[in-house]
């Protein structure tokens, strides 16, 4: 009777685990996968995300299926994310507005550091600081010069507030004492026309779209914002070189997961991904995207975006910047 009983909650036991532990009950990934790009289809967001997307589906066995969810600065995205199953069968690539949200919003529908889990950084892309011709300097030193001799005369387009056109210009001016007036659009397109028109006459934009113009001579590339120079450019110092000390900011994508999702998935994930940025196919087009793969540890990678919360919660407090 003794040994039956024992035989019996024994089978309970067995049988309460493998309810309460139903992400573990079959072999992950048991179905395709949604990744969440949380802005539109066509930006380097969504092109960086699908190149990704495309191998692990390979590495996987199972589809990873790219849902665009473009919204409020990321926040839409971001808010599916916080709400879909903690069974790695969900996920998302977050970029620079992750770390700015917090302050850029009096309230958000998620709490960013406690509702994700990091799985790695894939890839940092730098900006370029380019201005248009009418614009009389030819270095970063001469155009601060020019900013701080004529404030609040000189305009700078973004493709809307909390942008990473929008934050990097903002530490640009926090760190050199300037002051430019911040014209938003609404995308990068209709910024960088106005910038090539001359209505505006200064920018931060990653190195894709500007490099043609800069190379037509319609624009000029004054500065980068990486801690060294792009192949891409390698003629433009970094805005560092040019004497701005300490000034180096990046466009960031990486992958976030629900809160909750099991570490052995997170593992997993990180793996996979990881090998996927190793491949030298995926390696060149993503630097072709004038972005430096990274693919580092889910640790690193939380800690990349605590320092990003702190940077920018100083840069959005100093600016007085506000979305709402």
């Amino acid at each position: 009777m003794r040994v039956g009983m024992l035989s019996l909650c024994a089978g309970l036991s067995a049988l309460s685990v493998s309810v309460a532990n139903p992400a573990h009950a079959q072999p992950y990934p048991s179905k395709p996968i949604r990744f969440i790009i949380p802005y539109a289809v066509g930006g380097g967001t969504d092109i960086l995300g699908r190149i990704v997307a495309q191998r692990l589906t390979e590495r996987l066995g199972q589809q990873v299926l790219v849902d665009n969810r473009p919204g409020a600065g990321a926040i839409l995205g971001s808010s599916i994310l916080a709400q879909a199953n903690a069974d790695g069968h969900t996920i998302m690539t977050a970029n620079i507005a992750h770390g700015a949200n917090p302050y850029l919003h009096k309230k958000l529908p998620y709490d960013t550091l406690n509702d994700f889990v990091p799985v790695t950084l894939m890839a940092v892309l730098p900006s370029v600081l380019a201005t248009h011709p009418s614009v009389p300097a030819r270095s970063v030193k001469e155009f601060i010069a020019h900013a701080q001799a004529n404030p609040g005369k000189l305009g700078y387009g973004t493709a809307g507030v909390g942008s990473a056109n929008h934050l990097t210009m903002e530490l640009f001016k926090v760190t050199t004492k300037t002051d430019i007036v911040h014209v938003a659009y609404k995308g990068g397109g209709p910024a960088m026309q106005d910038l090539l028109g001359g209505q505006v006459k200064a920018m931060f934009i990653t190195v894709p779209p500007v490099l043609p113009q800069v190379k037509a001579g319609k624009l000029l590339a004054l500065g980068i914002s990486s801690a060294k120079r792009s192949t891409a450019l390698p003629e433009v110092p970094t805005v560092i070189e040019a004497g701005v000390a300490g000034f180096e900011v990046y466009e960031w994508q990486g992958v976030v997961v629900p809160r909750g999702t099991p570490r052995d998935i997170v593992q997993r994930l990180h793996k996979e991904i990881v090998a996927v940025l190793a491949l030298p196919e995926v390696r060149e087009r993503i630097s072709g995207l004038g972005a430096i793969v990274v693919g580092n540890t889910p640790e690193a990678f939380g800690e990349h975006i605590r320092q990003e919360l702190a940077l920018w919660q100083r840069v959005i407090a100093a600016a007085g910047i506000r979305a709402d």
